[in-house]
């Protein structure tokens, strides 16, 4: 289990207990750091889930390129922002290259 499904459990569980002490209280600013403290724990648990998931296929990959594989998951895990913006960016250049003119 990756640290990130760990970390955002955390998050979710904080997020929901801020929630309700605002709504217990009436503290709309307590709610919604709450909901989004929630919402990010959810983000960071499903992250390291796709992270889990992709480390089981690494294990199962050709001798060849288990290492490099393995080297690019220790990178996503360790910078998880900078993975996604590197994946939303590439996803943004390949739907341009595929759009008809």
């Amino acid at each position: 289990m990756s640290d990130q499904r760990i970390e955002g459990a955390f998050d979710q569980v904080e997020g929901k207990v801020k929630k309700g002490l605002g709504e217990l209280t009436g503290d709309t600013k307590l709610k919604v750091e709450g909901v989004a403290k929630e919402a990010g724990g959810r983000a960071k648990a499903a992250y390291g889930r796709v992270i889990d998931g992709l480390d089981g296929i690494a294990d199962k990959a050709h001798p060849d390129i288990r290492e490099p594989a393995k080297k690019g998951l220790d990178f996503a895990r360790n910078k998880p922002l900078l993975t996604t913006g590197i994946l939303a960016g590439a996803a943004i250049l390949l739907g341009a290259l595929g759009r008809k003119r």
